[in-house]
């Protein structure tokens, strides 16, 4: 997206612009976190700021000492001598000091504890503002409440995109308790996904749910039913059905 590597196939526009053909005009206007992203080693927090600064005309140096402020940044260590969340977070002052228009967040949570993650979610929302933020990541118990629009990858295919609140109201897992011993029936729909069955109970992922939908699925595989029950399911467990079934159709998430 950033055309840090080039793409060997596709397209991508940002900040409508062709992603192979961003100028300084609209780099100026992106912040990107890495959680590999190497930064100056040598200089300290404070000459990596002032390094910083003339590339960006939006530059805020006011909201600058705000974030080193707020982070307890040791301005006058070098980056080499700082912890891996300490880098973290002066790897994201550094990309909200400009108010960027959209800033790229690959995997900037891993390996953090959780209060230095709170802290940088929690500052992160602060400045977000008019801010677009699209955040790769895949610890999904610490975005999910702060995340609006969420997007699966499978292989390098966006399989879908939507809202938050869309996506919790079409998938639902679903527990289905028969009079006797469960099985799993032939010609189960499409959307029933990670089938599985213990004792009474077949449990599944339903990622087109509609009452009357399940309903009539149901009614046709003529089962001996008993209770039927649905759940509204965290957006760990929707990724993790839907990762399953990649793997069993070949492919990985």
């Amino acid at each position: 997206m950033l055309n840090i590597i080039a793409p060997t196939s596709g397209r991508a526009e940002v900040l409508g612009v062709d992603s192979r053909r961003l100028s300084p005009r609209e780099y100026a206007q992106i912040g990107y976190v890495s959680e590999n992203q190497e930064l100056p080693r040598r200089l300290t927090v404070r000459q990596y700021f002032e390094y910083l600064r003339p590339f960006y005309p939006t530059w805020d140096e006011s909201l600058a000492s705000d974030l080193i402020a707020g982070f307890q940044l040791p301005v006058d260590t070098r980056i080499q001598d700082l912890s891996h969340g300490t880098r973290m977070k002066a790897s994201l002052a550094s990309a909200l000091c400009y108010r960027p228009k959209l800033l790229v967040l690959d995997e900037p949570f891993s390996g953090l504890d959780p209060l230095v993650r709170d802290e940088l979610m929690e500052r992160l929302l602060q400045q977000a503002q008019d801010m677009t933020v699209l955040l790769s990541s895949h610890e999904l118990d610490e975005i999910e409440g702060s995340v609006t629009y969420v997007g699966y990858l499978e292989r390098g295919h966006l399989l879908f995109q939507e809202s938050m609140e869309a996506l919790g109201a079409r998938v639902r897992e679903v527990r289905v308790t028969t009079q006797g011993p469960a099985v799993i029936p032939d010609n189960v729909p499409d959307n029933w996904l990670d089938l599985d069955v213990s004792g009474s109970v077949l449990r599944f992922v339903d990622i087109g749910f509609s009452s009357e939908r399940l309903k009539t699925a149901i009614d046709s595989l003529a089962l001996a039913l008993q209770d039927v029950e649905v759940q509204p399911m965290p957006l760990r467990s929707i990724f993790t059905a839907l990762a399953r079934s990649g793997q069993r159709r070949g492919v990985s998430a």
